[in-house]
């Protein structure tokens, strides 16, 4: 990051602090516009000619570089997969919060794993009550197999969107 008077170049693309674009303007102009205003002169690229340019308080710099960069780690990592649990005879309130917990999970980018364990001869209730949950989550996520039912449980993984 090259700021103030560490530019080099004769004439800078200016971006105001409102993201208004003030043109191409010599950057002795441009430090002295940052002064009045007491924000800083930031080059965004060296890439071009003129260099581009934003005028921009030092706080809101460093949180936006922060954010970026937060950003950027979270996508480097990926989605997580969550796990939530139920029971085959589950009660209406209970399921309606699993629904809406699973929503707030997809919809935050992450995958959600559905399981369903099983006790005893429950498998096809269990089986239904995961079909019946991924057709209400379709609409903020996409089943990625089938559903899996093995020996004492039942499993569908969901995508976000």
């Amino acid at each position: 990051m090259i700021m103030n008077e560490k530019i080099k170049a004769s004439e800078v693309l200016l971006i105001g602090v409102n993201g208004e674009d003030l043109g191409i303007v010599p950057t002795k102009e441009a430090l002295k516009m940052a002064k009045e205003l007491e924000v800083d002169l930031v080059c965004q690229s060296l890439a071009s000619s003129p260099p581009p340019c934003r005028l921009v308080s030092r706080t809101d710099f460093k949180q936006q570089a922060i954010q970026d960069s937060a950003k950027s780690r979270k996508a480097e990592k990926g989605p997580k997969l969550k796990e939530i649990r139920l029971s085959a005879f589950i009660e209406d309130h209970d399921y309606d919060t699993k629904k809406r917990q699973a929503e707030r999970i997809l919809v935050a980018g992450d995958s959600v794993q559905l399981t369903v364990r099983l006790e005893k001869k429950e498998s096809q209730e269990a089986k239904k009550l995961v079909e019946e949950l991924v057709r209400e989550l379709a609409h903020c996520g996409k089943q990625e197999k089938g559903i899996q039912v093995s020996g004492k449980q039942v499993i569908a993984v969901m995508l976000p969107l």
